[in-house]
């Protein structure tokens, strides 16, 4: 093959040079053959592609189709519900209540509501006309050591950071979380001039590398902490220990997104990779979380605070609710991110197996509080892959009380998904640091399809509320919704997660079996799990 493409070449290298001489015009031939031809030899001299090296310039087609394989899935191949990670059907329902066009669908639904894992929710035959409920359910964040609760959203902007976004989009979606009167989670890369340029509300996160708020040698610096969380604008701060894209993993920036300007802001070198810390400095155990929390709150004027993980082993969040029993000091509210929440960079295996998927987290972390007697002085707000107003609903009736989207809202400013985020060159300006891409995202343009996104799908979500006879998100709870196990076998939500009584956990020995070995591992002074499956394993050999 080799042989015959250089046969090729040459061939029309010679016939060029003949049709130039005879019509000067055609010189350009020349100069593309001899180019192409010189592509070739280089090709096949080359040792780092054994495929050049056996297909000269042909090879390099599979490169080529590889950078396009998404855009021609997507608009050629894929079906309304086939594609991954978000499906087209989900995409067109953001893009289209966003542009405030026509969202309805005809002829019926495109999903097979006999495929196992269906889900729906069951409606009332007394069903309240959607005119008697409120439009705009808020939620207040805000418990007893909380001096300024916050009246929250029901759906709200996940954690994305300037860096992993521009500063067009984290400008478009600020501007439309004011306009919307709902908040931005700044994502870990912190409190940047864009989250405050537009006055939308802000949910400042605190991660491992203290982006804002940070010493030379990477510590906490409580005087910049200060000074930034008394900011009006700044509503809730939230403390990142882990995410679903990458739990036990720091966050990335890649060097070539690292420009000065972050790096600034950052308090980090430029154009380096960032990547934080898997775990926290200012604390090592669950006690000592709760006090930092504490010094957190009062640091801040009283606003609520928080934090956000996604579920490792149980026996660490039984941990930190033991440890809030202890000291009596408790979060405002616990972000739960599913393992399928979405990042702009991290390695396939953490995307893929690490971390439990949000429906079983979010049931979890809702029965421990419950099982703890915990559960009304804190707010569980749920994150990871929620786009439509039935995600928003299901979780509710889950355990959340409120929800955060991330690709939801990027879509509403353009997203087309290209899986371009890790690289710097997304199209639509939306993750990247170019200028050149990043200038067509037209921020006060986008920032209307957000805050048209957000209402839209909020009275989506209390029309589906109004169907179910309720008249507040706080009635939803796990008997609405159901879901199909297989051919045969439909359960409800609480049949599935079986709903706990309130300080059941109190006593482990009397606590749900299905509990008890997690509680038995959970230790208020570390996150680490007590050696209880070693004693357990050893007195049944014993026995």
């Amino acid at each position: 093959m080799r042989q015959l493409i250089f046969t090729y070449l040459i061939a029309a290298l010679v016939i060029s040079i003949v049709l130039s001489l005879w019509l000067p015009v055609l010189w350009w031939l020349v100069v593309l053959s001899g180019g192409l031809l010189g592509v070739a030899i280089y090709d096949a001299r080359q040792h780092k592609h054994s495929l050049l090296v056996n297909f000269p310039l042909i090879g390099r087609m599979r490169w080529i189709i590889e950078d396009f394989r998404p855009f021609f899935q997507q608009y050629l191949l894929e079906t309304e519900t086939s594609g991954r990670p978000i499906s087209r059907m989900f995409r067109s329902i953001v893009y289209q209540r966003a542009k405030g066009s026509m969202d309805s669908v005809p002829f019926g639904t495109q999903i097979d509501t006999y495929k196992s894992g269906y889900e729906w929710i069951g409606h009332s035959l007394s069903a309240l006309s959607v005119d008697e409920l409120d439009d705009d359910p808020r939620v207040v964040i805000g418990g007893p050591d909380c001096k300024q609760p916050y009246a929250a959203s029901i759906l709200n902007i996940s954690a994305m950071s300037f860096g992993a976004l521009s500063k067009n989009a984290v400008l478009a979606l600020n501007k439309g979380a004011a306009l919307g009167g709902f908040y931005q989670n700044t994502g870990e890369g912190g409190l940047t001039p864009y989250h405050l340029e537009n006055g939308g509300d802000i949910v400042w996160q605190i991660g491992t590398g203290y982006f804002g708020c940070r010493t030379k040698d990477g510590r906490f610096n409580e005087l910049q902490f200060e000074e930034k969380a008394k900011l009006p604008a700044v509503k809730m701060i939230e403390i990142k220990l882990s995410q679903g894209a990458k739990p036990g993993h720091g966050g990335i920036l890649p060097a070539h997104k690292n420009s000065q300007e972050i790096a600034d802001i950052r308090g980090v070198t430029a154009g380096e990779d960032v990547i934080s810390p898997p775990t926290h400095n200012a604390f090592n155990t669950p006690l000592e979380m709760l006090e930092f929390i504490k010094k957190l709150r009062e640091l801040s004027g009283g606003k609520p605070i928080g934090f956000k993980l996604a579920l490792g082993r149980k026996s660490e969040f039984l941990a930190i609710c033991k440890a809030m029993k202890q000291t009596g000091i408790t979060p405002d509210f616990i972000t739960v991110d599913g393992g399928e929440g979405g990042t702009g960079a991290a390695p396939l295996e953490y995307s893929n197996s690490i971390g439990f998927p949000l429906r079983e987290a979010l049931a979890f972390v809702d029965d421990a509080l419950v099982g703890f007697d915990l559960r009304d002085r804190i707010k569980i707000i749920a994150s990871g892959k929620i786009i439509t107003a039935f995600q928003i609903v299901k979780n509710l009736s889950l355990g959340a009380d409120l929800c955060n989207s991330a690709r939801g809202m990027m879509f509403a400013i353009g997203c087309v998904q290209s899986l371009s985020c890790n690289t710097n060159t997304c199209p639509t300006g939306v993750a990247t640091q170019d200028p050149k891409l990043y200038k067509g995202l037209d921020v006060n343009h986008k920032s209307t399809r957000v805050a048209m996104f957000h209402k839209k799908t909020i009275l989506a979500m209390v029309d589906i509320l109004s169907s179910t006879g309720h008249s507040s998100t706080e009635h939803l709870n796990r008997t609405h919704i159901f879901r199909r196990v297989d051919q045969h076998t439909v359960l409800r939500y609480d049949e599935i997660f079986p709903l706990i009584h309130p300080g059941s956990f109190m006593d482990e020995d009397d606590a749900p079996k299905a509990y008890q070995l997690h509680l038995k591992e959970a230790c208020a002074s570390t996150f680490k799990p007590a050696n209880t499956l070693a004693e357990v394993n050893h007195e049944t050999q014993s026995v």
